[in-house]
């Protein structure tokens, strides 16, 4: 499996805590904070459920 390098582009605030929590989970704590992951099938689902704020690279 490749990598994939994940970068939280806008804000949490006023998102549901289902978000937050994703969010908190991929290891995201500041905006344009870049962290890596496996790219598995359950990490790409907790991409999906917070698409909107973050940005996904293929390493």
């Amino acid at each position: 499996m490749g990598k994939i390098v994940i970068t939280q582009v806008r804000s949490a605030i006023n998102r549901t805590k289902r978000q937050k929590e994703t969010i908190k989970a991929l290891g995201l704590k500041k905006l344009h904070n870049p962290v890596e992951h496996e790219d598995t099938p359950q990490i790409m689902g907790m991409v999906r459920a917070v698409g909107h704020l973050v940005k996904v690279e293929k390493k």
